[in-house]
């Protein structure tokens, strides 16, 4: 209303005063701002029809350098993929021995629970990391009590971040930058067996992501028993009660059998959940890399789209302008 009134007031000054030169857009910018109060600069120049155009074209340079980001991040996971699909496939076949010889028992109540979560150290993954957090928050609940203690031992930066705003005193141990070399055997072993020199346990919780397709993974939980708890077990005919089926040779004992068992056990489902871990993580980044890129090419189209009605818009108000000019030079 302010403009509009300045804008009267300087028309029927001219009006009055014919002698007078016409104005510059300058000046008569000059005399809007006089009786508006708005400094120049905060003003836009008068006759300006390419400033929304110029917003929607700078939009559309950032998602398309977002859509270039995108793409290359899921042709660099689909390039790691099939390597890291290979190993663990024939890892599987380390731990699986135990299993059968062992049996898995992730119902086993016992006093002090140690859960290893893996997790990732980067992000644009989905929520994969999300998952693995979620289960190990349900299984710390379930195990702790007055009796039971349970403590966290976590592979990757993204579970510590997550953990340790509500959990930060049952984290016994954190690992990061697992990944920043090929995982292989001697690594994770070297690395479970310092794990199994700080925490003290009854029964090692390890939690991973199981994968099965690139769009597709479960989250697994594999339990590791003490040889403590593993020998009353099988004594008393629980879930390891196949171990008393074998003979045993030499001058070993049971329990130091049990021992051995127990720490190759930890570092071959250690090694096996990395992987399987590292897998899920790449189809999770190619999935969400994949729907990132066709949200920013749906976001393109509807800003290319504005970008024209705009633009169209601004030559048609021109047009009508000059045609409304010609028209009352021509009444004249």
């Amino acid at each position: 209303m302010a403009t509009a009134a300045a804008l009267r007031r300087e028309g029927r000054r001219l009006l009055l005063s014919p002698t007078v030169p016409k104005p510059s857009p300058a000046a008569v910018s000059a005399a809007i701002a006089r009786s508006t109060g708005i400094s120049q600069p905060a003003m836009a120049p008068l006759g300006a029809r390419t400033v929304s155009t110029q917003v929607v074209r700078n939009r559309m340079k950032s998602v398309k350098n977002i859509q270039k980001i995108t793409k290359a991040v899921k042709m660099v996971a689909a390039s790691k993929l099939r390597a890291v699909q290979i190993r663990t496939e024939n890892s599987r076949g380390l731990w699986q021995p135990f299993t059968a010889l062992l049996g898995d028992a992730p119902s086993v109540d016992v006093k002090k629970n140690v859960i290893v979560a893996i997790t990732s150290d980067k992000g644009l993954c989905g929520g994969i990391n999300t998952t693995s957090v979620k289960v190990s928050k349900a299984l710390h609940k379930l195990t702790s009590g007055q009796e039971n203690e349970s403590k966290y031992v976590i592979l990757g930066e993204k579970g510590k971040v997550q953990l340790v705003r509500d959990s930060k005193e049952s984290i016994e141990m954190t690992i990061s930058e697992l990944q920043k070399n090929p995982i292989n055997y001697t690594q994770i072993a070297m690395l479970a067996d310092d794990i199994l020199k700080i925490v003290e346990y009854d029964a090692l919780r390890v939690i991973f992501n199981r994968f099965h397709s690139v769009v597709s993974f479960k989250p697994t939980v594999a339990t590791i028993l003490s040889p403590e708890v593993a020998e009353k077990e099988s004594e008393a005919g629980g879930k390891v009660s196949d171990l008393a089926s074998y003979e045993i040779e030499g001058g070993e004992t049971k329990s130091e059998i049990l021992q051995n068992l127990a720490e190759f056990q930890f570092s071959c489902v250690l090694y096996n959940g990395a992987l399987e871990n590292a897998c899920s993580e790449l189809g999770a980044r190619m999935s969400a890399m994949d729907s990132s890129s066709r949200n920013a090419g749906d976001m393109l189209d509807r800003l290319t789209l504005t970008y024209n009605r705009t633009r169209q818009a601004s030559i048609t108000t021109e047009l009508t302008e000059i045609i409304s000019g010609a028209s009352a030079l021509e009444g004249k």
